[in-house]
């Protein structure tokens, strides 16, 4: 059985790119913007799925802190100064603070829980989401397109059986990843069942 990755690539590539965008994105749309570079994807469905799913990702994030913020914010203490300077910042410049959001170390997924506690009106919340995720998939998938460019030529020198043994460590990599996600989980549930 042959293992096409350029194929996959191909198929699944921009539901992959979307999903990949809900939860973390910046890795995706780098992946996404060397694939557009390579041609197995292209650089406009590339940026779209980026911006999709960052766009779904924010707004679930937002309705989460609409609806749970205050309880999630009091559990993280250790942040407590960060999220006091994010909220100074969500009245003072609100737009500024939904856009740029993404491009705030640290604030990635505890940002728009913020703003949704904050209690930002939901149309303007969505509004600004789509503008900030515009700009931040074609910042990013730009950067892999040109990255792409400097990483393609190293990737093609490798020979294939090299490339083979990368895939199979990648898998068993990942499946030992998995497995300790698993057994953290059961742990963590098992505790709290005591």
């Amino acid at each position: 059985m042959h293992f096409d990755i350029n194929g996959l690539i191909t198929q699944y590539g921009y539901l992959a790119l979307f999903i990949g965008c809900i939860a973390e994105g910046e890795t995706f749309t780098l992946l996404g913007g060397v694939s557009a570079h390579e041609g197995l994807l292209h650089f406009g469905g590339v940026v779209l799925a980026a911006m999709a799913g960052g766009i779904v990702g924010d707004q679930l994030l937002y309705w989460l802190g609409r609806r749970y913020g205050t309880q999630i914010l009091r559990r993280i203490k250790k942040h407590q100064d960060k999220i006091v300077k994010a909220n100074r910042l969500i009245k003072r410049r609100p737009s500024l603070f939904v856009i740029g959001v993404r491009f705030m170390y640290g604030f990635r997924l505890i940002g728009p829980i913020i703003i949704g506690a904050s209690r930002l009106n939901p149309m303007k919340f969505f509004l600004l989401n789509i503008v900030g995720a515009a700009i931040w998939a074609l910042i990013f998938v730009t950067l892999g397109y040109f990255a792409g460019g400097i990483i393609a030529p190293w990737l093609h020198k490798l020979d294939q059986h090299l490339k083979h043994l990368l895939w199979l460590v990648g898998a068993i990599v990942f499946a030992l990843l998995l497995r300790w996600v698993i057994r953290r989980w059961h742990t963590k549930r098992a505790d709290a069942d005591q």
